[in-house]
């Protein structure tokens, strides 16, 4: 595959390329990321022919928006397509404040930016997500506006409360920015299915981001989620397809599964994947990298980096030649769906 090959979100017409970045790494997700080796990662993936970017005010408490608009802002506007979300309002630390003891317990972020994050869903907040990440990226609209984090894996007990802020006015403050032009497509970033299907209840969604959940490690969103997405025209654009790290870890007992370390069965899973790819001479991090971009609905892909060689690692596992054989033998070994499309 090729980093400049472009995909449609259907209900927008928008453009995306095959292949994007990534940029919570960029703002320092477990090491601390320099300003210098930011902008070079992402002046390196612009340079391969990426062309959506995808960014958050949670990833560095706004330092990743910062990052990304100062890369971009330079580039003619018409050229990218740039995400960030909402649902979270940046608050300034407290005078004096001490910022780990101010931070929320798990905190992964090195070198974040003084601010906490408040959860809150409702209108006026969305609003004012939108205006300040504007502000941030030194940009006049946002190509794509992800609803984050909402649902009960992030929220638990509270996230009845939450999804009640969106109902009652969330979700139609949303399609007022898109109908101003302050947003194009509308979406939601989470790390789980059933959320997604229960906001098209609510809201004829463009597109989301699905992280984690459909991989070369888990295809449990094949049915009824990708079915229903192809069914109602939402683009799905898969983020996390190394699972956090561990499906490109060269040791992966130390690499990291959903943010956190990586579970005994897991880990067993990824031996046996690895096994498979060495078989083929392949390398597991571009099997990962390729696989979710065969099922129909989905029209990009976003790996994080936090390198400009991180990167270009990733354009050469893009680029990679996949045997139809490897496929087979995955399937026949039982290590992915025997429905799930792969790449030919």
């Amino acid at each position: 595959m090729t980093s400049d090959a472009h995909r449609t979100i259907p209900r927008t017409g928008q453009r995306l390329t095959t292949l994007g970045l990534g940029c919570a790494a960029l703002a320092g997700l477990f090491d601390a990321v320099p300003a210098a080796q930011a902008r070079a990662t992402v002046d390196t993936a612009w340079d391969a022919g990426v062309r959506l970017f995808d960014t958050a005010p949670f990833y560095g408490y706004t330092l990743s928006e910062h990052r990304v608009g100062e890369a971009l802002r330079e580039r003619p506007r018409g050229d990218f397509m740039l995400s960030s979300k909402v649902g979270r309002v940046m608050q300034p630390l407290p005078p004096r404040a001490e910022i780990g003891a101010a931070r929320p317990r798990g905190d992964a972020w090195v070198g974040a930016l003084p601010f906490v994050p408040r959860f809150d869903y409702g209108a006026s907040a969305l609003r004012r997500s939108v205006e300040d990440s504007l502000q941030r990226l030194g940009m006049c609209r946002i190509d794509i506006a992800l609803i984050h984090d909402i649902g009960q894996a992030t929220h638990g007990d509270d996230n009845a409360h939450h999804w009640q802020a969106l109902v009652g006015g969330g979700f139609r403050e949303l399609e007022a920015m898109q109908r101003e032009g302050l947003i194009g497509a509308i979406g939601l970033g989470v790390n789980e299915c059933a959320v997604i299907l229960a906001a098209l209840e609510h809201i004829a969604l463009d597109c989301c981001l699905l992280a984690g959940r459909y991989t070369l490690l888990e295809q449990a969103a094949l049915h009824p989620f990708l079915d229903t997405a192809r069914q109602r025209e939402m683009a799905v654009i898969i983020g996390g397809p190394f699972n956090s790290g561990v499906l490109a870890a060269s040791d992966p007992a130390q690499g990291h599964f959903d943010y956190g370390r990586v579970p005994p069965e897991v880990l067993e899973r990824v031996r046996g994947l690895a096994r498979v790819c060495a078989a083929h001479d392949v390398a597991l991090p571009a099997v990962a990298l390729q696989f979710p971009l065969a099922h129909p609905a989905v029209v990009a892909v976003i790996p994080g980096a936090r390198s400009a060689a991180e990167f270009e690692q990733i354009a050469a596992w893009w680029r990679v030649k996949l045997p139809q054989s490897l496929w087979n033998d995955l399937r026949d070994q039982g290590l992915i769906a025997p429905d799930a499309p792969v790449p030919t």
